[in-house]
């Protein structure tokens, strides 16, 4: 229950109307600074909603990106399983912060071999004194 409040509330905050609705909001309390003498308690009132406001939305925000944050990771998993690209891929999203530093290392290496022998292949493709 709690996951699909999230989204419609996550979804409905996104939303220019809601995004207007607040800066409607914040300007009938600003216009009623002067009738309530900019007191203590109008002040409060603003700073509460919003302390409040922002506290809830970084916990359904946070729920809703981390059922994003999986299910993308599926969809990834997917697609490495029926590709050509090493199943090894597969999981490491569970690696220690070193080991997927390590793998992103290995993989740098590999694009720069790959890059160097895709120029080196060109470059023995193109008869001396040819132009490109």
């Amino acid at each position: 229950m709690f996951s699909k409040i999230a989204t419609e509330v996550s979804s409905a905050s996104g939303r220019p109307s809601t995004f207007m609705l607040c800066v409607l909001l914040i300007l009938v309390w600003a216009v009623t600074g002067p009738i309530f003498g900019f007191s203590d308690t109008w002040q409060l009132i603003i700073n509460t909603g919003t302390t409040i406001v922002t506290f809830l939305m970084v916990f359904l925000i946070q729920n809703t990106q981390n059922r994003d944050g999986v299910a993308i990771q599926a969809k990834l998993d997917e697609l490495i399983r029926v590709s050509k690209a090493k199943d090894a891929f597969i999981g490491i999203e569970h690696l220690t912060e070193a080991e997927v530093e390590e793998l992103r290392k290995t993989c740098e290496r590999a694009a720069e071999r790959a890059k160097k022998h895709a120029s080196d292949r060109a470059t023995r493709e193109v008869a001396p004194g040819s132009r490109l």
